[in-house]
């Protein structure tokens, strides 16, 4: 019978595992894997089981241990994070390296957001998406790699050679190669009466990626870094700033006609934005559509968790603090500003500025408790509704039942390009195993599937009804794998778990399961999307429904941004208050326009 992923225990308890939690090393694991463990190298993610070694400070702060964190007035934060996904660590450890001190709040047991992870029976499931950008060893978009070793640490991956397999209607089947002239060629053998169509998108794809990997990354709010790269490398700035008001789908439809090749293109949007081409910015689509070319999908070995353990190991290495089981009810605000903030069992913490990487709704609705939203807010929600959320099933299987050659990322839509943004209509699938055996036990494999799903389709059911729809709809996904993929599937599962929107809010604090923000219409490109400042001063914003949006690297840009404007704001960096107040209200402007 199909369980809830991640249901009981409730949020205040370590996750359960068989054989109980190997409280060093974070997880539960064999006997074998760790003694692998035990031989990571200082201040590295091994090869060998993901270990971490660090101090047993960082230790305890990294499995959730709870740390004698002083409140009230007794320390003077620079910063406090609220919430510990990719965006507010990578916010709090570059704030940390520069010399802030910074305090993390964390509602869960473990670090990591939807980038977290759980362990069950022997299997290491991501919550989230495999699909990892950002881990290369060049340019200037390895933020995951860059934000890594900030604080001391590096990770081991394992290069993918093929990013996702495309299976869609007419029997359309693409593999997107790691290598960019093996997908082009793909792509125009399947399109050949395109060809110049297909060479003239991507094309424009690699200026814009050109031009964002040619510049050192930081606030596109902070005036002193914008002007000086804008004089060192003004051809990549006004390339950039042509394409910030347009989308994906108007720059295809510039060179291409083929319809159900205009089709594909909207699939590669859905993946980066969960919207079509149209609707998906094109410096969003750029980045994504040849990063996965250019530093490639690189694996972290030992599972994605191992993203947030690595970095909130490094936020305690560098004296700063984070505590778990913090659910943060409130921003407290003062004279207007925002001061601090107050947890569930009614501690308070207080700090020079506020960083919330919960939503903007979160943020402004629930701790803030605004009835009358800022006028920035307001356009903001006008622009963009709460993307839908998800259903995810998390398999093990038997190995045998995955063909040789498998690749590890897959996205499926069978027969009708309408059912590309429907609920439940197209697929994705996560096999992280094909690259790391070591997350499932011997002779197993990991099966991630996912498929959009909307809360209110799974509200006011009775407990029986919730695990009935569950089994219904988690039966129908896996009878079209088995149908499209793997024939015999169902009779190869031994392990079986599934999660719902409702699950997505409860465990990730995210208002109705969302992930990040979805235009409501056809948006001006990127104009729309609010950076990391708000109008309550003192208080900024971090995460998906920041600029640039939604994906792992997308938020680590959002926390590196975000920490270079609260580091000039707390005096760390240079600063100008005359350009910073003019920067900031041409800024406002243009996103009232969008």
């Amino acid at each position: 019978m199909a369980t809830l992923a991640f249901d009981p225990p409730p949020p205040t308890a370590a996750p359960p595992c068989q054989g109980g939690l190997n409280r060093r090393r974070f997880a539960c694991s064999s006997p074998a894997r760790r003694k692998s463990r035990n031989e990571a190298k200082s201040g590295s993610i091994s090869t060998k089981g993901s270990g971490i070694t660090m101090n047993a400070r960082a230790e305890a702060a990294v499995i959730g241990d709870d740390l004698a964190v002083a409140s009230s007035a007794e320390v003077n934060y620079d910063a406090i994070v609220i919430g510990s996904g990719i965006g507010g660590l990578v916010a709090a450890t570059q704030l940390a390296v520069k010399g802030a001190k910074v305090l993390v709040l964390e509602k869960y047991v473990i670090p990591g957001g939807s980038s977290g992870y759980y362990e069950r029976d022997g299997y290491t499931f991501d919550v989230g998406s495999s699909v990892m950008f950002g881990f290369s060893d060049k340019g200037n978009l390895n933020l995951i790699t860059q934000a890594l070793a900030a604080v001391g640490y590096r990770m081991e991956t394992i290069p993918d050679p093929t990013t996702v397999h495309f299976h869609l209607p007419s029997n359309i089947s693409i593999r997107v190669h790691r290598d960019y002239d093996n997908f082009i060629s793909e792509l125009v053998r399947r399109f050949p009466h395109e060809e110049k169509g297909i060479l003239s998108f991507y094309g424009d794809c690699w200026k814009i990626f050109n031009a964002l990997n040619s510049l050192e990354l930081k606030s596109l709010e902070e005036p002193i870094y914008l002007f000086g790269q804008f004089f060192k490398k003004p051809v990549e700035c006004l390339t950039l700033a042509y394409y910030l008001p347009q989308n994906a789908g108007h720059i295809a439809r510039k060179y291409i006609r083929d319809p159900e090749l205009l089709s594909f293109i909207d699939a590669e949007c859905f993946i980066v934005s969960t919207v079509n081409a149209l609707k998906t910015p094109m410096i969003n689509a750029s980045m994504v559509l040849c990063d996965r070319h250019f530093g490639g999908i690189n694996y972290p070995v030992g599972g994605v968790g191992g993203i947030a353990r690595a970095l909130a190991s490094g936020l305690i290495d560098k004296g700063s603090n984070i505590l778990y089981k913090a659910n943060v009810t409130k921003i407290i605000l003062q004279d207007g500003k925002a001061v601090g903030v107050r947890i569930s069992d009614g501690r308070e913490f207080f700090a020079k500025t506020v960083i919330s990487n919960a939503t903007r709704w979160d943020t402004f609705e629930k701790l803030l408790k605004m009835k009358q939203l800022p006028k920035e807010e307001e356009n903001f929600q006008r622009v963009y509704e709460k993307s839908p959320s998800f259903l995810s099933i998390h398999l093990g299987v038997k190995a045998d039942v995955l063909p040789p050659g498998t690749d590890c990322h897959h996205f499926i839509l069978e027969d009708d390009w309408a059912r590309l943004e429907k609920p439940y209509g197209s697929i994705f699938l996560s096999i992280p195993t094909v690259l790391d055996p070591s997350l499932a036990p011997e002779g197993r494999h990991i099966l991630h599937v996912f498929t959009t799903a909307s809360i209110d389709d799974w509200k006011d059911l009775s407990p029986k009804e919730y695990e009935e729809k569950k089994r219904s709809i988690s039966d129908q996904i896996i009878a079209r794998l088995e149908q499209k993929l793997f024939p015999g599937l169902k009779s190869s599962i031994v392990f079986e778990e599934v999660g719902s929107p409702r699950t997505h809010q409860r465990y990730l604090a995210r208002d109705g399961g969302t992930y990040g923000p979805m235009p409501r219409q056809i948006p001006m490109g990127l104009l729309g999307m609010p950076f990391n400042t708000t109008e309550i001063e003192g208080l900024y914003c971090v995460g998906d429904s920041c600029f640039p949006g939604q994906g792992v690297i997308a938020v680590a840009f959002s926390g590196i941004m975000c920490a270079h404007r609260v580091a000039a704001d707390v005096g760390l960096e240079k600063k100008s208050q005359a350009m910073d107040s003019a920067l900031l209200g041409l800024l406002s402007w243009f996103r009232s326009l969008a």
